[in-house]
């Protein structure tokens, strides 16, 4: 599958928000869920939140009640809204289709992490 990309990223001032895209072909077309994932420096990748093409989500304790998933299946585009930033929250946002289909899996529905894209937050 192809690499997703992701956008959005930049410096924001703790309590600030931010909103990361991540364009996933195959997404829609394909009934495909997509993952969002973080790194922070020193730290293992962490999982925050999937939303499948039906629109269902599910997100990390750590994250819930100020990170939201969204879709717009038209572009194949999944959005993370971030609020009440902090400064445990800086790292690298990337996502990836996880292969799930439809309560399955499949193979159509599996891609790569996309480059990621950097999120600070920094006074």
């Amino acid at each position: 599958q192809v690499q997703p990309v992701e956008s959005g990223g930049g410096l924001v001032q703790p309590g600030g928000s931010l909103r990361l895209s991540c364009t996933a072909p195959g997404f829609t077309s394909n009934h495909c869920a997509v993952d969002w994932y973080r790194q922070s420096a020193g730290k293992q990748r962490e999982w925050l939140s999937s939303i499948s093409a039906d629109g269902t989500t599910s997100s990390a304790d750590s994250v819930k009640g100020r990170f939201t998933t969204s879709s717009d299946k038209a572009s194949d585009t999944v959005f993370l809204h971030m609020v009440n930033l902090n400064p445990e929250d800086t790292g690298v946002y990337s996502c990836k289709m996880n292969g799930f289909y439809r309560g399955g899996y499949s193979s159509y529905c599996l891609s790569p992490f996309g480059q990621g894209t950097q999120v600070t937050v920094s006074s």
